[in-house]
């Protein structure tokens, strides 16, 4: 996938500079639990949503940083001393995440780094084809509301919701209303999904963007709900959907379940932007170090630092 002048990936400079900052810390290197690597037609359309969207001005609101072959983009996390990764990919129609699920298991073959990572849609076939790919050792599952457009309280993901449960496999959740709302976006429709599942190991993506508080309030009420840092901190972010300074206490105090998360490589901005935003909230070294790789180790059974 070639790229333009304009859209030329950082280079080693940007790679020394994350490597020092986890050697600062004494860490073996960064989990990164949302992570895109997907079929190359699949990827190609995410990639042309983004590039449509234009600022005032006519100029790209939503540069892909690092638009570049699959190996190229594997080589480049590795090179930043990611030691695990995920293929995060979901499905926006019925009948397709059954094929995404097999790619995702030949990706993951094939990467050993990266955890082996399924979605699912609210169809009859969902909780089978999701038992099949837990059975086939899915380390990681995405639901994503918005693009999918479904409720997550759909009977036909009672299963699915159900065996991710029992069987202790995290799924990373876009819920929040961030950046465009959908018609089950928000935190209403997946705390009832909650209700019903509360040893449900639920990661919310982007800590819930923009509904940051709503979201805190349901991780503080159950204990297997995390939250993801993608985007979230960065200039970018802050710009329409800041997060809440008075809620930063909360959010050290449940340290433990707050997971580095990026969206690599569909970010308007280098990776190490993310690493800094964080490093810059000035809640400490011991909740830094969990979050960029203590707590994902915990969770995915990475060696521990």
């Amino acid at each position: 996938m070639s790229r333009n002048a304009a859209e030329q990936i950082p280079g080693d400079g940007e790679r020394e500079r994350v490597r020092a900052m986890w050697r600062g810390l004494g860490l073996p290197g960064l989990i990164d639990v949302h992570t895109h690597f997907m079929p190359d037609n699949v990827l190609r359309k995410v990639w042309a949503y983004f590039d449509a969207l234009r600022n005032p001005d006519g100029s790209p609101y939503w540069p892909i940083t690092y638009r570049a072959d699959e190996g190229e983009r594997v080589e480049l996390l590795r090179g930043f001393g990611v030691r695990r990764f995920t293929s995060l990919l979901y499905p926006h129609r019925p009948a397709m995440a059954k094929w995404l699920n097999g790619w995702a298991a030949e990706f993951a073959a094939r990467t050993p780094d990266c955890l082996h990572s399924a979605t699912f849609y609210p169809e009859p076939e969902a909780a089978g084809y999701t038992a099949e790919a837990i059975g086939a050792g899915a380390r990681i599952f995405k639901a994503h509301l918005q693009v999918g457009g479904y409720d997550p309280r759909d009977p036909l993901l009672a299963g699915v919701w159900g065996a991710l449960a029992d069987s202790g496999t995290p799924v990373v959740v876009h819920c929040g209303s961030g950046p465009e709302p959908g018609p089950f976006t928000g935190p209403g429709p997946f705390a009832e999904v909650l209700r019903e599942h509360p040893r449900l190991t639920a990661v919310i993506a982007h800590a819930g963007t923009p509904e940051y508080t709503a979201f805190l309030d349901l991780a503080e009420r159950y204990e297997g709900v995390h939250l993801d840092t993608t985007m979230v901190f960065t200039d970018f972010t802050e710009r329409t959907a800041p997060f809440p300074a008075g809620e930063l206490p909360r959010l050290a105090e449940l340290g433990g379940r707050v997971l580095l998360g990026t969206d690599f490589p569909n970010i308007p901005y280098p990776y190490l932007e993310q690493l800094e935003a964080l490093a810059g909230l000035g809640l400490g070294e011991d909740w830094l170090r969990a979050v960029l790789y203590g707590n994902a180790a915990r969770l995915f059974g990475a060696p521990a630092p």
